[in-house]
């Protein structure tokens, strides 16, 4: 039987493991969340913490900035059908068309392409899962994922947090 002191030096030492081969995020040395791949990153646009959290709204940064995930079905975005475009909310980078967006019934915005050179991906291995994390690559802010379940021309869904978006209407 192991004594409450083995027990927590064990688990421990399983954290540590599991941290150590990619099963668990990585954290800096502040509350964001980082990847190898993004901390080898540079981006045109930067900003310190603070400046970050002067430009965005708390529930903003926790996407952009720690790759948090807004609640299904709670962004007005996922209900956008005007012409435009959708601008990432950090640095005003053109990213999607709505020529492109679709109803995936997932409860988040989503498009089957982005705009030229306006994302990157980079595999996000989190939470035990292997997927495709989608960001800006402009000023690094965390977007959401990709999926190969999307329709044609290209089979993907980009799946976004709204929050990470802004919507520009066509100009009439």
């Amino acid at each position: 039987m192991f004594s409450r002191r083995q027990f927590l030096l064990a688990s421990g030492g399983l954290g540590v493991a599991a941290l150590a081969i990619g099963l668990l995020p990585k954290f800096s040395t502040g509350t964001a969340l980082i990847s190898d791949a993004s901390a080898a990153e540079a981006f045109e646009v930067t900003h310190s913490d603070s400046e970050w959290h002067a430009i965005l709204s708390d529930e903003q940064y926790e996407i952009l900035r720690e790759e948090g995930t807004e609640r299904a079905y709670s962004s007005p975005l996922n209900n956008e059908h005007r012409d435009g475009t959708f601008l990432c909310a950090g640095c005003q980078l053109p990213l999607f068309s709505s020529a492109t967006k679709f109803d995936s019934h997932t409860g988040w915005p989503s498009f089957w392409a982005p705009l030229d050179k306006a994302v990157a991906t980079r595999q996000d291995r989190s939470y035990g899962m292997s997927r495709e994390e989608v960001h800006c690559r402009r000023c690094g802010g965390h977007l959401g994922h990709v999926f190969d379940d999307g329709p044609k021309p290209t089979g993907l869904r980009y799946c976004m947090n709204g929050l990470a978006l802004k919507f520009e209407p066509k100009a009439v």
